[in-house]
């Protein structure tokens, strides 16, 4: 499972810079200012989806899968609405449930963290 996360982190981030790089080439500037927040939040949760891919090996248990899985579907809801948005004019009406998946992932990266790890419950 760890393999899936650091893949999704890896395309996730080559994406970014795609898309980056295209908007700041192939977009109207109010299209590419009005992606710039689905750019950054990309960049950083691939980075989040990388540790997630890090972290699942060494605590197995519900969290780590339950934050890869918000990260995935929030970067899908919130910067997918947005590059939707941007480029049809409409509105970006999956954002808010994609930004509230992302912060959902960061939370249950930190319960991931908090948990005692296998090893250590065994022991005690």
């Amino acid at each position: 499972m760890s393999r899936l996360w650091l893949v999704l982190g890896c395309l996730a981030g080559l994406l970014a810079v795609g898309l980056s790089a295209w908007s700041a080439h192939g977009l109207e500037a109010g299209a590419a200012a009005r992606v710039a927040s689905a750019l950054t939040m990309q960049g950083w949760h691939a980075l989040a989806l990388l540790a997630v891919g890090l972290l699942a090996e060494r605590r197995p248990g519900w969290a780590i899968p339950a934050a890869g899985t918000c990260f995935t579907l929030g970067m899908l809801g919130f910067c997918g609405a947005l590059w939707v948005g941007a480029l049809t004019g409409g509105p970006a009406p999956l954002a808010p449930l994609g930004g509230t998946l992302l912060m959902l992932g960061w939370l249950m990266l930190g319960v991931a963290v908090l948990q005692r790890p296998q090893a250590a419950r065994d022991a005690a």
